[in-house]
């Protein structure tokens, strides 16, 4: 399978986009297999280079007009020999070129380049295209606005283009049959962990981590909905896919939706699918995810994030296993397990009317709470040994070291944005380091090197004036005070680090009456 997401991060393919925009015109749109788009273009906070495709992407079914473009193509090279399709889109007289991904002889989806006009367009056929938007909503400014930014391309311009789209094309076969030679690597590094500290493809020996995957072997057998709870970047979706590939839909699909991702019309077409004339444009049934993964697993991620109207019709499928896709008169029926998961507080909202009750406990039959990263402290180690060896061997390179101190300043972050955070942050050390084995604590990110250092004493208010045991007895009051929370009161762990016994920092901590059990019993 192709990871489209990491496509627009490649810097050859992001330069071919800045060339398709500067020279042509057009937006670089990716889609997969299954025809659905797989670019950026669907975000919710996308901004759009192209003038027509903002435009009509603003449409009411601006989606759906792009969407059927990208069924009739995929349907003909699919099918036909044809490497590049060069074709006219909904909107008449605007064109799109688009190239098929083949990897081993299976088609895995396309690249196309959108929209222009040729140097041979009319002026009455310019009004056409006005008065298509127009008759889909479109501002007639808007319409007129749109159609003059669209690029005119000679028969020669649109050769190049061609040529490009195919070498984009190109960079996507090569990079994904690249990866997946490396992941097999990847695998067989990975085994080396052994199973003790790894459920699937998550890791770690903490305690908390050991009773997550007791509890997902439990539920290995169930068909029940799970609600799965954590920050963001603390693994939610890998969860999602342990219950699904040790359960007995195993052998069918297991579709991911990031719920937040989407508006609500959008997310309606994704999940549910529409029938062929339920808008203008829909020349063909297109299905959605649930009927997609029929007999399989449907992940919903940031299910907080959706509208009481979606939840509603979500309820429903969970109730009765139906659904109704767009412009349809009769429900159709789904077997399907729901994941879902969520970094908000789901009760909180359900307070403040922002979530359904009902809804709530659907998919709370099963609950799994990811700790953060900072309360299995102990993974630390084991997760940056696996990142390391695995970013090592992407790079064909020997397995680096962690050097002692580098490891400290590590194991002393509070890692905010949990595991993502860290594999990033190892990544980044991996590259930096360069020839070198030994991985030095001067290549960390700043943020990481600048946290527990102590401010400047000119900086702290002490007093500099005096005698000198005052003085130093203030020094020491207040390095004790600021220790002990940031060791949250873990004395022993203080007392190793100011380089004294345990004994004599309780002594210390009862001198200048820092003990914050002995102010709570006080009523302070």
């Amino acid at each position: 399978m192709i990871n489209w997401q990491e496509m627009g991060n490649l810097h050859v393919i992001s330069k071919l986009e800045e060339i398709l925009d500067k020279w042509f015109g057009t937006e670089l749109i990716y889609t997969d297999m299954h025809y659905k788009m797989r670019s950026k273009h669907i975000e919710k906070d996308y901004v759009f280079k192209n003038h027509f495709f903002k435009v009509q992407m603003a449409l009411s079914h601006g989606y759906n007009f792009i969407a059927q473009d990208i069924e009739r193509f995929s349907d003909h090279l699919q099918t036909s020999q044809d490497k590049t399709f060069v074709f006219d889109s909904f909107f008449k007289h605007v064109k799109c070129v688009a190239t098929k991904v083949v990897i081993d002889g299976e088609f895995l989806g396309c690249v196309m380049a959108y929209p222009f006009v040729l140097n041979t367009i009319t002026a009455d056929e310019e009004s056409e295209i006005v008065k298509q938007l127009v008759e889909c909503g479109a501002i007639e400014a808007d319409a007129k606005s749109a159609v003059a930014h669209l690029k005119r391309l000679s028969s020669f311009d649109v050769e190049y283009l061609e040529e490009l789209v195919q070498l984009v094309a190109g960079e996507v076969e090569t990079f994904t049959t690249e990866i997946s030679k490396r992941e097999e690597r990847i695998q067989a590094l990975n085994s080396e962990l052994g199973t003790k500290y790894r459920y699937h493809t998550m890791i770690g020996k903490s305690k908390q981590m050991q009773k997550i995957y007791q509890l997902l072997e439990k539920i290995s057998n169930s068909e029940s909905s799970v609600l799965i709870n954590g920050e963001n970047g603390t693994g939610k979706e890998l969860v999602a896919k342990a219950v699904h590939y040790y359960s007995p839909r195993k052998d069918c699909q297991f579709l991911a939706v990031n719920c937040s991702a989407f508006n609500d019309n959008l997310l309606d077409s994704e999940l549910f699918g529409h029938v062929k004339g339920a808008f203008t444009g829909a020349i063909k049934d297109k299905q959605g995810f649930f009927e997609t993964a029929n007999g399989g697993t449907l992940f919903l991620d940031e299910i907080g994030d959706t509208s009481l109207s979606m939840q509603v019709k979500l309820l429903r499928v969970l109730q009765e296993g139906t659904y109704m896709p767009v412009g349809a008169d009769a429900p159709r029926r789904t077997d399907v397990r729901i994941l879902a998961a969520t970094n908000k507080d789901l009760k909180a909202m359900m307070a403040k009317g922002e979530f359904r009750e009902d809804l709530y406990y659907r998919i709370n039959v099963i609950n799994v709470n990811l700790p953060s990263l900072r309360e299995r402290h102990e993974d630390i180690p084991v997760l940056m040994d696996h990142f390391l060896k695995k970013r090592c061997d992407e790079a064909g390179m020997p397995i680096k070291q962690f050097s002692k101190k580098c490891m400290e300043k590590m194991l002393d972050y509070p890692w905010p944005g949990n595991v993502r955070e860290l594999q990033n942050e190892v990544e980044r050390l991996v590259v930096l380091a360069g020839d070198d084995k030994m991985i030095t604590p001067d290549l960390l990110s700043q943020r990481i090197l600048d946290h527990g250092a102590a401010p400047a004493v000119a900086n702290r208010g002490i007093n500099m004036s005096g005698k000198l045991k005052d003085a130093l007895e203030e020094l020491e009051a207040m390095m004790i005070r600021e220790g002990l929370k940031r060791c949250n009161f873990n004395k022993s762990k203080l007392a190793k680090e100011l380089g004294i016994s345990r004994a004599s920092l309780i002594m210390k901590v009862e001198k200048y009456d820092l003990d914050k059990r002995v102010k709570k019993a006080a009523g302070e």
